[in-house]
């Protein structure tokens, strides 16, 4: 590791030392915020996990229900109930804190569930259908918004591990390299200065005789 291209003063001593301290800080800050982000971030896939069971499970429920009201209503009737429903979707816009970090993220309120068991010449089954439909649209929604978190988590864990590693494996040898280099010079220096004061006294006192 090559060493900072600093001259070997007390300055500059003093000066290695405070970035060295301030580099070792920053690391383990670091360290803890990408540990946090990375419990928040494996909660988060957890949770996607049990999301995704939950869908698959409706589709399997909804999908053959769907096929059987096609079959014995027929297209345009099913259609026709379709264009009957109000899709009064509210998006609001809301903040979330995960992992000591602040995302922004939608919330959508889906339209109350309708009945259509009175519609004529209607499926013995519509309001069953149409309940899971809107079911599976609630659990895809929330899909949507996690995965967004999610992404995003993933993102900051990818950026904070690179300032980890390069404070680790970089930065912070490099900078305790330049300390020893600093401080082996001034040791030196100084045995050299005591020597020659040590050379002049003993002169002196010679000449002295």
């Amino acid at each position: 590791m090559a060493r900072l291209n600093l001259a070997p003063t007390k300055s500059n001593l003093l000066k290695i030392k405070e970035q060295l301290a301030v580099a070792e800080d920053g690391y383990e800050l670091l360290e803890q915020k990408r540990e946090i982000l990375v419990m928040e971030l494996m909660h988060l896939v957890e949770k996607v996990k049990l999301l995704e069971q939950k869908i698959n499970k409706k589709v399997k429920e909804a999908y053959p229900e769907l096929k059987k009201m096609l079959m014995t209503v027929g297209g345009d009737q099913v259609e026709r109930i379709s264009k009957a429903i109000h899709y009064d979707f509210t998006i609001t816009e809301k903040t979330q804190v995960r992992g000591g970090m602040t995302f922004n993220s939608i919330d959508v309120q889906l339209p109350k569930k309708q009945l259509f068991y009175s519609y004529t010449d209607s499926f013995a089954n519509t309001d069953k259908v149409m309940s899971d439909f809107f079911d599976l649209l609630a659990l895809l929604t929330e899909m949507a918004s996690i995965r967004t978190i999610v992404w995003r988590l993933a993102t900051e864990v990818k950026k904070t591990q690179r300032r980890v590693n390069a404070l680790d494996k970089m930065v912070i040898p490099q900078t305790r390299e330049t300390k020893v280099y600093i401080e082996s010079v001034l040791e030196e220096r100084e045995r050299e200065n005591v020597f020659v004061l040590k050379a002049l006294k003993s002169k002196q006192k010679g000449g002295a005789h």
